[in-house]
Parts: structure tokens; sequence; C-alpha cells
């Protein structure tokens, strides 16, 4: 069940209908993802899954974003929390579990959706975005292979050699562009219009039959499954071999000191 004493990074919002609004909440980082949010996002849908008041999930970001991927800054690494899986059990575990939900889940895109960030809200059954919205995988900006199920949801959504593209590059998606190529399930002009879009489709999803909803997205997630247990494997391991890189500590590096990283191959 959701419980907010349960999650420190994501605040848990009960509205009427059995919709639940969960909000990441570390509004100061842009909604970074540090090791407590990494292992929060490992687990919330499981949690939502088996709460038995809840019907609908909207997934949201606080101020001007919804996730800005993960957080480079030092104090709380992602993997560093002792109690928890390893890094890349915990990382397969948010792509994993968000598919085997059984109940709906919408992403309103509030703002950046990077990394990690990106490929949660595009794992959503539902994805609506708005004139502040901005997806990219950004994993090569940090010298890093993309990972976190990027390998696994934008080529179905968007087409193979698309899909490689943005995850070559690291380029950023607007919000009506990622409607236009299939991104985004719904763009609204004024950013005020975003949360009441989400509510509009949560209410009709929660009016619903919640055994047939089940059934319809069930079948399709299966197929999503059987291609993770492919490809996220190989990802998260070219992941881990590309962060060991000297590339990679020169992007972070460059990124604390507000420059452009110098890539040499190493």
């Amino acid at each position: 069940m959701l419980k907010q004493e349960n999650y420190q990074t994501m605040r848990i919002e009960r509205r009427d209908n059995g919709i639940v609004v969960l909000t990441l909440d570390r509004p100061e980082r842009l909604n970074a993802v540090n090791g407590t949010m990494h292992a929060e996002l490992a687990r919330f849908s499981r949690d939502y899954g088996n709460d038995r008041d809840a019907r609908v999930l909207i997934l949201t970001g606080a101020g001007r974003a919804f996730c800005a991927g993960g957080d480079f800054s030092p104090g709380d690494p992602i993997g560093a929390n002792p109690e928890g899986p390893n890094l890349w059990v915990e990382a397969r575990q948010i792509v994993d579990h968000i598919l085997e939900c059984e109940k709906p889940m919408i992403a309103a895109v509030n703002g950046y959706a990077m990394g990690l960030g990106a490929n949660v809200a595009l794992l959503c059954d539902v994805v609506i975005a708005g004139p502040n919205s901005v997806f990219a995988d950004t994993h090569v900006n940090m010298g890093i292979g993309a990972g976190d199920g990027g390998q696994l949801i934008w080529p179905f959504l968007i087409g193979v050699n698309r899909a490689k593209y943005y995850l070559m590059t690291g380029d950023r998606v607007t919000g009506r562009e990622a409607v236009d190529i299939g991104l985004a399930n719904f763009y609204v002009e004024n950013g005020d219009q975003l949360m009441p879009k989400a509510m509009e489709v949560a209410e009709r999803l929660a009016r619903g039959a919640p055994k047939a909803i089940t059934a319809s997205k069930m079948a399709v997630n299966a197929y999503l499954r059987s291609v993770s247990s492919l490809v996220m494997p190989m990802c998260l391991k070219y992941e881990e071999v590309t962060m060991a890189s000297a590339d990679h500590r020169e992007a972070v590096a460059a990124f604390q000191e507000k420059r452009q990283p110098k890539f040499k191959g190493r």
C-alpha cells in the first residue's frame, strides 16, 4: 500500500474515485534521482498495485521539472542504500515493476523529463505533455550508454532508427514534438491545464471496469516485458561498463564545473 511514511522523496495525495497523485518531490534539485528516490522508484509501482483503495495513479513532479535524471551531486548517490539491492538490480526493478503493475498509470510531464526521468514517464500507460515539457535520454551526455529502459521503450514508441538517433545524441524533444512523433499521448497548450487533463483521463479510467482495463493493458505489457528480458540485462551491463570509463568521470567533472565535457573515448 502507498503510505506517505514510507516515502521521503515522493508526495502522495489521494483524490476521489481511487485516484492517487504521486509527486516526485525534490524541486530544489529539479527532482533529480538520488539514492533514496532511486530505491523508492523501484517499489512505488508495487505499492500502488497492492493498494486496494487506489484505481488510477498520476505521476508528476514538483516545481518546474518532472525529473531531471540522475543526481550527480555529492551526498546520497544512486546505489548507496546499504539495505537495498545493488544498483543494477534496483535499476532493473524500476522498469520491470512498472511493466508488471496491473493498474493504469498516467505521467503528467510538467517540465524536464531527462534520462531516467524520461524513461519512467514513457513507461507509464498514458503520457501527457505541456508547453514546458522536455523529453531526452541524456545518458550519452554523461559518457554513459543509454539505460534505465530507454533502449526498451523509445523504439516501441517512435521506431528503431529514430530512437537510436535520440539515444545516441541525447537530443531533446519538446512536448508538442513528443505527441507528433508518438512519445506522448496528449499535449496541452497551457501548462495550467496539464493536471486538469491528467485528472480528466484518470477519472475516465477510474469509472471503467478495473478487471477489463487490467486485461487490456497487461497483454501489451507482456510484450514489453518479453523484450525487457532480452534488452535490459544488456543495456545495464553496457551502462555499468561505461560508468567506469574516463569519459564518464570527465562528464561528471564537467557537470560540476559547469563546462562542456571533452570526451576521449577512454
